[in-house]
């Protein structure tokens, strides 16, 4: 296999963004639906994202950008009672995303073939302290941060190819978000899409995925079998 490399998408790949910032609002008693908090801090990111590589707003790291979103949101919503400490508390919620429950098992599989790693627009540290809570043993941990750009530029793909010294196509990046297989693939990426139909909730929209990659995985696990883990 050429395959040399395994990098992942992270948010809605291999953590569940979603279950955990719904139960950090709920704690919180928040005066509106956790769900909708959660969906719309998420909706704020992916707005955020295409500003800053339209050249309409600087660069800046996820947790100030997730820090900028909560503001909006809780001037939106109404939200007064939330001191600093608080506010940073829940920023930083993020930083506390737990795994799918497939993650970590099948992580542990494919670095004993491959070298992994993360993918993201998360900041080091955030995608740091992701890999200590949910137990994901990365061989390397590349960010956005790392090449000053975003996904899906393609600098933040190649970044990976040069970084382990390969070709583009012995990189496989792995993801549950169409958008960004495509740029992977653009970019000379093989690619492999990884059912999650619940990133957004049991009463979130449905997801579409496409079959048209080199790999179509059930779970992370699936893929790890499927990659001769």
């Amino acid at each position: 296999m050429s395959i040399k490399v395994v990098s992942f998408d992270v948010f809605g790949t291999v953590v569940d963004w979603f279950s955990t910032i719904e139960r950090e609002a709920r704690a919180l008693n928040l005066p509106v639906p956790a769900d909708q908090f959660a969906l719309t801090w998420r909706q704020g990111y992916l707005t955020a994202i295409t500003r800053v590589l339209s050249g309409e707003a600087p660069w800046a790291l996820i947790d100030d950008i997730h820090y900028q979103i909560l503001e909006e949101m809780l001037a939106r919503f109404g939200i007064d009672d939330l001191d600093e400490d608080r506010k940073r508390h829940l920023n930083l919620a993020w930083h506390r995303l737990d795994p799918w429950p497939d993650s970590s098992a099948a992580l542990y599989r494919l670095k004993s073939r491959f070298n992994t790693c993360t993918l993201s627009n998360g900041n080091l540290s955030l995608l740091e302290d992701l890999a200590r809570h949910g137990d994901l043993p990365w061989s390397d941990v590349l960010s956005a941060e790392t090449f000053g750009t975003f996904k899906p530029d393609p600098k933040v793909y190649l970044g990976a190819a040069e970084t382990f010294q390969v070709k583009p196509e012995q990189v496989l990046m792995v993801a549950t978000h169409q958008e960004d297989l495509e740029a992977a693939r653009a970019a000379g990426l093989r690619t492999a899409y990884v059912k999650r139909p619940l990133e957004y909730g049991p009463t979130g929209p449905a997801k579409q995925f496409s079959e048209d990659h080199d790999f179509l995985a059930e779970d992370m696990l699936d893929l790890a079998e499927q990659l001769g883990c």
